[in-house]
């Protein structure tokens, strides 16, 4: 009885220690959340850098705000949505983004409604998010413009308790980071944190192929070179490549070096920059290594 009673003891010691370790475990992983307007725009500005993320056992979250169901030139409604849904849950295997959420707002009619602000608040809370992505308020498209507004105007509510009340509010505001454009005013994209994904540019253009209705469709169409696209998947990885590899500014090759050291900030290859929101928490040069750890 008594070496019985000893054996359940050890028992459950040893499930309270493992229960522990899991909860430190967990308690160190990052929560990432970018938020798109369009299913493809996460993967587009974060697929290398989420890719990093989830390589070192972080957890990422893409959201697209619209269901994407007008981005097409002979297809579109709840049909297309469903060939964009699958196309996103797709990528988010390649990149090892945990979660993928679409969320059933019509593509090009989005306004930044109180209705899609709550939207916006639960998912950021229900993800307990630490870093928060989005697009800056300046864009052509007035999808990506009213998302960048919709996360600012949430940047400081998610820690509001008598806002959006039926989801808990975070305990501490996240940081807030727009993803990178090239557009010139009110003032240019600032480069304040720029990652190396050279070591995962391959998986991040697989990823954008499997949004094979933009990509190798809507996206040629809308430019008139529908004509070039190639059949062949080897040959569509090498459009891919050749037409989403993206440039190196100036600015993001000065970003590096200050990341990186000037030896291999001036040798990387492919990068992905953002810049802090001032809406959100101001992170310290120590607090911005300790979120993006592959920068250390």
């Amino acid at each position: 009885m008594k070496n019985n009673f000893l054996f359940f003891l050890v028992c459950i010691l040893s499930l309270s220690i493992s229960m522990d370790i899991t909860a430190q475990g967990e308690k160190s992983k990052l929560n990432i959340i970018v938020i798109g307007a369009h299913p493809d725009d996460a993967d587009n500005k974060f697929g290398g850098t989420a890719a990093l993320f989830a390589e070192m056992g972080h957890n990422v979250k893409f959201v697209s705000v619209t269901n994407g169901d007008a981005g097409h030139y002979n297809k579109g409604g709840g049909h297309l949505a469903k060939i964009r849904r699958a196309e996103a849950e797709e990528a988010a295997k390649i990149l090892g983004v945990k979660e993928y959420t679409v969320l059933d707002n019509h593509d090009g009619e989005l306004l930044p409604t109180l209705d899609v602000r709550h939207q916006i608040i639960r998912e950021i809370r229900n993800w307990n998010a630490d870093v928060v992505l989005s697009p800056r308020p300046a864009d052509y498209h007035p999808d990506h413009r009213y998302t960048g507004i919709l996360v600012q105007d949430a940047a400081y509510l998610v820690i509001v308790p008598n806002v959006t009340p039926d989801t808990p509010p975070l305990e501490k505001n996240p940081v807030f980071l727009y993803l990178e454009d090239r557009f010139q005013k009110p003032y240019p994209f600032q480069p304040d944190i720029v990652v190396d994904i050279t070591s995962t540019f391959d998986k991040k253009i697989e990823a954008l192929s499997a949004h094979e209705s933009q990509m190798f469709e809507w996206l040629p169409w809308t430019s008139n070179g529908l004509e070039k696209v190639p059949a062949g998947n080897d040959e569509r990885q090498k459009f891919m490549s050749a037409n989403w590899s993206g440039s190196i500014t100036s600015d993001e090759r000065e970003a590096l070096k200050k990341w990186y050291g000037d030896k291999k900030g001036e040798n990387i290859n492919y990068a992905e920059s953002f810049e802090i929101c001032e809406y959100g928490k101001q992170p310290s040069k120590e607090e911005i290594l300790q979120l993006f750890p592959m920068l250390k």
